[in-house]
């Protein structure tokens, strides 16, 4: 019985590890990170940008292609491709999670900073909170059909939940990007 346990325990780390894994950098990526506890801080419109400022850093100098994004209360998705993302999407969460860690220190949002340090890993000695979930679980996008089929869910996903009539209306998201208008960030357009 014992080792039985044991063998399903080792199976669940193993598989979980796999999930979290990027095999092929020929290939764009959706990926999901949200935060703990689901914690709306995204809400939170300076906390916010510093996400955007991170996408545009990984654009401009870690040779990252962003195809599309939608940045939602508690999580983003987007579509990324780049050579080493596994650890580009690493460091992208470790100073996103730090940057607003210190943003809420500084402005006094200690409601947050209690929520972040209650919702903190046991097992992670090196950190007082934790901001996001562990993982960020990049689903491989294979063809042309996959990628519209992801693209077209981000966009879709904040009027599918009730914030907006249309699209291109959520401020944080690619959609105006691909309708050709202002947009917040900029992004490699996907032919749809």
């Amino acid at each position: 019985m014992l080792l039985r346990e044991r063998n399903k325990k080792i199976q669940e780390i193993l598989v979980g590890r796999s999930r979290n894994r990027v095999y092929d950098p020929g290939y764009p990526y959706f990926i999901t990170s949200s935060v703990v506890e689901g914690y709306p801080l995204f809400a939170i419109p300076t906390a916010t940008q510093i996400l955007l400022d991170a996408l545009l850093f990984l654009q401009e100098k870690r040779d990252t292609k962003l195809y599309a994004f939608v940045i939602m209360e508690n999580h983003i998705h987007m579509v990324l491709q780049s050579d080493e993302l596994s650890s580009k999407m690493q460091a992208f969460k470790s100073w996103t999670a730090r940057a607003i860690i210190d943003l809420f220190s500084d402005n006094g949002h200690y409601l947050h900073l209690s929520k972040l340090r209650k919702a903190k890993n046991p097992s992670h000695a090196d950190s007082v909170h934790q901001f996001w979930q562990e993982g960020y679980h990049p689903k491989h996008i294979y063809g042309d059909r996959m990628m519209i089929q992801k693209i077209e869910y981000i966009h879709q996903n904040p009027v599918k939940r009730g914030y907006v009539d249309r699209e291109e209306d959520w401020r944080y998201s690619s959609a105006r990007n691909y309708l050709g208008l202002d947009a917040i960030i900029p992004v490699t357009l996907f032919e749809l």
